[in-house]
């Protein structure tokens, strides 16, 4: 689990953390303590993609909106 704050994360690099946070998760040997705290790494990482995937979406909606409107 990486100490940098979800909010600073390219989408990139909080996909590749997600993917390897759920790895963790479904191969187990954790602690309650640990898994918890890797479950709500994963949900902040999640948010954070999402984030960048809306971000992401709504540049392309504004170009296709601005060029109907030329």
């Amino acid at each position: 689990m990486s100490d940098t704050p979800v909010a600073d994360l390219s989408y990139e690099a909080a996909r590749d953390e997600l993917v390897e946070t759920v790895q963790r998760l479904e191969t187990g040997g954790t602690t309650l303590e640990e898994s918890l705290a890797l479950w709500e790494r994963g949900e902040a990482l999640a948010q954070r993609c999402q984030e960048w995937l809306d971000g992401a979406r709504k540049r392309l909606d504004d170009v296709v909106a601005e060029r109907q409107g030329d």
